[in-house]
This record gives C-alpha cells, sequence and structure tokens, in this order.
C-alpha cells in the first residue's frame, strides 16, 4: 500500500495527467476499497480499525476529485503549485465577462417571463460550452500550460454555477 500522504494518482497507481481512463479509477478504487475497508478490520484492534477508517476516507476523497473532470484539473494543478485561486482571482479574458452578462441576463429574463423552455434551452448552451470548454481545458493541462488551465477551470466553475442556477430556477417554475 502507498503512503497516506501519495497524491490522490499514486494512490491508484494512475498517471498524474487529466486525462484519465475512469474505468481504470473506477477498478483502482474498488481495489483500494477492498484492501482498507472497516468491515475487513471489525475483529481488529482500536488502532488498526482508525487507520483502516483513514485510509477508506482517503480513497473516498481521492476517488470524488479524480471522478469529477472539474476537481480533478483544479487538483492537478495544485500539485503543480498553481493554485486556481478561485475565490481571489476573478479576473477573466473580456469576451468570457460579457459572455458572463449576457447569460446572467437570459436566465434572469426568462425566470421572470417563466419561460422554463427559454431556461431549458439556455441549459442546454451552457453545457455544449462546459464540454467545448473541458476538451480545451484537457489539451492545456496535458500540455502543460498551467496559467491558462488555471483561467478555464475558473471559467468552468462560473458555468457550473449558473447552469446550477438555471437548474434551481426551472426546479421553483415547475413546482
Amino acid at each position: 500500500m502507498s503512503s497516506i500522504q501519495d497524491s490522490h494518482f499514486d494512490l491508484f497507481h494512475l498517471p498524474a495527467r487529466y486525462s484519465l481512463d475512469l474505468d481504470a479509477l473506477e477498478h483502482a478504487y474498488r481495489t483500494v476499497q477492498a484492501q482498507v475497508h472497516p468491515d475487513r478490520f471489525a475483529a481488529a484492534g482500536e488502532a488498526q480499525k482508525r487507520v483502516a477508517m483513514q485510509w477508506a476516507t482517503r480513497a473516498n476523497e481521492a476517488y470524488q476529485t479524480l471522478r469529477d473532470p472539474l476537481k480533478r484539473a483544479t487538483y492537478l494543478l495544485s500539485l503543480r503549485g498553481v493554485d486556481v485561486g478561485a475565490s481571489e482571482n476573478t479576473s477573466m479574458e473580456p469576451a468570457f465577462l460579457m459572455q458572463q452578462m449576457e447569460w446572467r441576463e437570459r436566465v434572469e429574463d426568462a425566470a421572470d417571463a417563466r419561460n422554463v423552455g427559454e431556461l431549458m434551452a439556455l441549459h442546454q448552451e451552457l453545457r455544449d460550452e462546459e464540454r467545448a470548454r473541458f476538451d480545451r481545458l484537457s489539451a492545456l493541462l496535458d500540455n502543460g500550460a498551467d496559467q491558462p488551465a488555471a483561467e478555464a477551470v475558473r471559467q468552468l466553475m462560473f458555468l457550473e454555477r449558473v447552469a446550477g442556477e438555471i437548474s434551481r430556477q426551472i426546479e421553483r417554475l415547475e413546482h
């Protein structure tokens, strides 16, 4: 077994890169979980039970991080010494800022008009935009362009927030 301090990638014996074989991740996670699951240590002493619980928690955390594309990108950048700085670094390219304002206005207008169809169309538009941006993010990360990748992560975080707001508005209007 690896050290509990190893990277998430090392824990699962996967290459530290953004493009990841999700089936291999799933298999590696199940293998680690089978080795450290607390039920295997039911008859063990308290110290061994605690260690097993720490390993199981660590494996769950690593798995949740690596299977989520945005969390994986943020984590990979942190391993490379790049802080995405989502809360304090809000600078983005002007074209994206303009697009943000347009999306927010469209969400507000559609919600005010109680237009679920428009909200659903906008939600799909954002998801399509996310897919394209995730493809770009993958290329940036796998080519070591860390600073542009950090900005791409911040933009994707914004897109996720807007998509979440749209989902909440749709739910509110449908009930």
